[in-house]
């Protein structure tokens, strides 16, 4: 019996290739001569750009991977005595190997709760005053996910709520914005409104999810904080010496809009994605869908008959939740494939 081939469009939206613009911008960048470790004019450009996105002036560093950016920005926010409070599901806290204590030499992750990955602001509140002593790893920054690790958002007004919060109690306040462009083009308003507008400290922007081969961004909207945060990158091996080549993809994403009109795409994708398999008899939706993912609630047997059938995608133990992810290089045959699929398969799942 031939093996059914791996369908590896819904796995993550890290699996899409580079988008036609990024791929273009490296190539125009490919040639001659430049200056190393960020003193071309290709990197110049890019932060500039990031600039004008954001509409206000911040510093800019680019990095290889999320990782690297989420505990290196954590890192300039903190001493190794302080602590981070985030969601219970945030990728710092679940899928970044303890990158956050280990950069900022100790730091401790404090979780909280709160329905569909957002930070519930009591809980958070409840965290910082439950001790004061000097026994208690002292609260220090607030993580954000936006998107969330569940697909939610955070609106521009729970945002500016969160920043009264972290105002009163002495807290920073870090977006993981892995899928930002998804956020800003789900709620069609600018990418100002859902940062320092709204009290947002530091962003870590995400790049490979968004069309890049590879790369990420740091972005201080407090400039202080972004205090030597060059020597962090140098010492943690993210200091490209040939720059350009994180650099210029950038300018790619940037240029006409590809940015957010790739993730608005992703969004609708999702949006039609959910619309097909919720119309299937057995398959319930588990969390709102509200940027480009799709988690829903299929039979066990269902499941297995999916990647019986070659599609590859996320699922939680024991709980029969999948995650779906759409991306700038999802098509609707990609969405009734996957339909079409599975309505063959529960039938023969569902309890006689």
């Amino acid at each position: 019996m031939t093996e059914s081939p791996r369908r590896l469009q819904f796995a993550s939206d890290n699996y899409a290739g580079i988008c036609p613009e990024a791929w273009q911008a490296l190539a125009e960048a490919k040639d001659g001569f430049a200056v190393s470790y960020g003193d071309d004019p290709w990197t110049t450009r890019a932060c500039d750009a990031l600039r004008d996105f954001f509409e206000t002036d911040c510093e800019v560093f680019f990095v290889f991977t999320g990782t690297a950016a989420n505990s290196l920005a954590l890192a300039s926010l903190c001493h190794s005595y302080h602590s981070v409070i985030c969601h219970e599901t945030a990728h710092v806290e679940t899928d970044e190997c303890g990158a956050s204590e280990f950069f900022s030499n100790g730091t401790k992750l404090l979780t909280v709760g709160g329905p569909h990955g957002k930070v519930d602001p009591a809980a958070v509140e409840h965290t910082v005053n439950r001790r004061s002593d000097i026994h208690y790893p002292k609260p220090k920054v607030l993580s954000i996910t936006q998107p969330t690790e569940l697909g939610t958002l955070y609106t521009p007004a729970e945002l500016t709520a969160l920043h009264g919060l972290t105002r009163r109690l002495g807290l920073k306040l870090h977006v993981d914005g892995a899928r930002f462009a998804n956020a800003v083009a789900a709620l069609s308003i600018p990418p100002k409104e859902l940062t320092w507008r709204a009290g947002v400290d530091v962003l870590t922007l995400g790049g490979a999810k968004s069309g890049l081969p590879i790369g990420e961004v740091v972005v201080f909207f407090d400039k202080k904080l972004a205090f030597e945060f060059d020597y962090r990158c140098k010492q943690a091996g993210q200091l490209a010496s040939k720059m350009r080549f994180l650099s210029a993809p950038w300018l790619g994403l940037l240029r006409d809009g590809a940015l957010l009109r790739h993730a608005a795409h992703a969004n609708a994708c999702a949006r039609k994605l959910a619309a097909e398999l919720t119309a299937i008899p057995g398959v319930t939706l588990v969390h709102p869908v509200e940027a480009n993912a799709v988690f829903v609630q299929l039979p066990e047997s269902a499941i297995a008959a999916l990647r019986k059938l070659g599609w590859v995608f996320y699922t939680f133990i024991g709980s029969g939740h999948c995650r779906f992810m759409c991306s700038w290089a999802t098509s609707g045959a990609d969405i009734i494939a996957l339909a079409r699929d599975l309505r063959t398969t529960i039938p023969a799942s569902s309890p006689a």
